[in-house]
């Protein structure tokens, strides 16, 4: 996310956001740069509606700010808003369709550090709080934290393709991995 170090200490104890593991929260972990540029945006900004302002005061180029909100409006052509296309997805079963379509019932709901979603109190989920709750509606029980759910389950095998009920991680095996 390239942010100075000066930036992401001060949006980290403004926020005092949370560390992707037991560590402080670091500049150069993706999880931690991720939340700190959403803070930031969010300050600057984007909470009302102004991205172009927003992200002028993350990197102050106009051609950043083009090339950024060209690709965000490319992305939001290839998925028309209020669509998703789930229907698109081809479940492989009909736990992966009931998964797949509570995930996507969830649609518009915030992000929250650690949220388990509107089932239980919480007005949002994060990524595995919504993983494990998903998997729920489809009668199946995962471990609750991202870490938890990449130990529970088969690898993919390398080189094969995946399929919509395959969970995807990025990280390494012995640090805090992120669905």
């Amino acid at each position: 996310m390239q942010f100075l170090a000066p930036t992401f200490a001060e949006v980290v104890a403004r926020h005092r956001l949370p560390s992707g593991g037991a560590r402080p929260p670091s500049r150069y972990d993706p999880h931690d740069a991720v939340h700190a540029a959403a803070h930031y945006l969010c300050d600057s900004g984007a909470r009302t509606g102004d991205l172009s302002t927003a992200l002028f005061a993350y990197n102050r180029a106009d051609w950043y700010v083009r090339k950024v909100l060209d690709q965000a409006r490319a992305y939001a052509a290839a998925q028309p808003a209020g669509t998703g296309d789930c229907n698109a997805i081809a479940a492989t079963g009909p736990a992966t369709l009931a998964a797949i379509n509570y995930a996507c019932g969830q649609r518009g709901l915030p992000y929250l550090w650690g949220g388990d979603g509107p089932d239980n109190g919480e007005d949002g989920f994060d990524c595995s709080g919504l993983t494990t709750a998903a998997y729920a509606a489809a009668g199946i029980t995962l471990p609750r934290t991202a870490q938890t759910q990449y130990l529970a389950g088969p690898p993919v095998p390398e080189g094969a393709p995946l399929l919509p009920n395959d969970l995807v991680f990025y990280g390494t095996p012995g640090t805090a991995i992120r669905p």
